[in-house]
């Protein structure tokens, strides 16, 4: 890390101790999201680090993006994919927004005042997003939205919304990008969903019966929406990396102190070598997951985004998430089944990241396709 990333680091490691951690537990087990400590991070700048400082973000990279995200996420994943998923909305803005739009709606992302969130997923188009059905129907001024989404995060807490919906017909092509505001007519939160983890995110149906939208909120022009949300998940695969990558190194830290203080057969657990070889294994798929998503990040910073890395990326970092979190499980023991310790929370946490942003399913399907394309003669 360069000097001003350790200063990121250290300052994000005194905010989360100080805000987040002593109420991790309670407010996981409520499901409680604090919108102040997301209004206190704006206020910090690691709500629009990546968004310019024309529109009053903070005008960084990606790569300093994933060391606030990957720092957050060792007290709060929920709140690291809050930023992480904001964050994916403004890049979709800077990307793809005229400049009225630009200025009209990232100031308020970019400074933590308000929450983006984006709407692609349905009942029937999760992995093949192509296949989505809400349509917009062109009327006088602008479209009328009748469909819903799932698994939205931030569904309740967001106040813009870039959704895609159907003005062609069938396929990618048919498919055009809105910007949607929580206050529009027609437009709703259906249910909040009961999940395994990420519990002080809140994820949501979101309905649009007859939800009008003007002509001014269609984002480049019709036809592109598949374009703009393919574009997004680029970013995501990065930043959910480096989420997982932090929570990686939160459950390994745990399972290290616990190792060098528990007793059993009149030594401390960490001098059995099965436990030695766990934990090597852990660190060691943890920093070739800390690799890659920094060279991912770093190929997207300099406009040579590498969508093959990028999904290994991915793919790597949530897949040691999961195999860290597990075994950190296993490290504790009894203890580490319970909510004693955070370690179950980490466990669960780490799960849904192998299936946002593309599943680590789709990742290897990518991946085979660009070797495919590199080796094609």
């Amino acid at each position: 890390m360069n000097e001003l990333q350790q200063e990121i680091q250290l300052q994000l490691e005194k905010y989360r101790l100080d805000k987040i951690e002593p109420t991790a537990e309670a407010d996981d087990h409520a499901e409680k999201f604090r919108m102040e400590i997301f209004n206190e991070l704006g206020e910090l700048g690691f709500t629009g680090v990546t968004t310019s400082e024309d529109y009053d973000g903070t005008g960084l990279g990606y790569q300093d993006l994933c060391v606030v995200l990957s720092e957050l996420s060792k007290s709060s994943v929920s709140y690291a994919v809050t930023i992480s998923v904001s964050s994916m909305v403004q890049g979709i803005f800077s990307q793809f927004a005229n400049e009225q739009q630009k200025k009209k709606y990232l100031p308020a992302l970019a400074t933590g005042q308000e929450i983006g969130a984006f709407g692609l997923t349905e009942s029937s188009a999760g992995s093949d997003a192509a296949s989505l059905k809400t349509t917009a129907k062109k009327v006088d001024g602008g479209y009328i939205l009748n469909g819903s989404k799932m698994f939205i995060t931030s569904g309740s807490i967001a106040s813009t919304f870039i959704v895609m919906a159907r003005t062609g017909g069938e396929g990618a092509k048919g498919i055009s990008a809105f910007i949607v505001r929580n206050d529009a007519s027609g437009f709703s939160v259906g249910k909040k969903e009961k999940k395994m983890g990420w519990k002080v995110s809140p994820t949501t149906e979101l309905i649009f019966e007859n939800c009008f939208v003007a002509d001014e909120n269609l984002l480049a022009q019709e036809g592109m929406g598949f374009k703009i949300a393919m574009a997004a998940l680029d970013r995501g695969r990065i930043t959910i990396g480096s989420i997982a990558v932090g929570l990686a190194e939160r459950a390994l830290e745990e399972s290290l102190k616990y190792s060098l203080e528990r007793k059993q057969f009149k030594q401390e657990i960490f001098n059995f070598q099965g436990l030695q070889f766990m934990m090597a294994d852990m660190a060691t798929e943890l920093e070739a997951s800390r690799l890659l998503v920094n060279e991912s990040a770093r190929l997207f910073d300099e406009n040579k985004n590498n969508q093959k890395l990028a999904c290994m990326a991915k793919l790597k970092a949530t897949d040691t998430a999961m195999k860290v979190t597990t075994d950190g499980v296993q490290i504790f023991g009894g203890v580490g089944y319970t909510s004693e310790y955070p370690m179950e929370r980490f466990m669960r946490d780490a799960k849904v990241l192998q299936i946002v942003e593309g599943s680590n399913q789709i990742q290897r399907l990518v991946i085979a396709r660009n070797l495919q394309k590199q080796y094609s003669i």
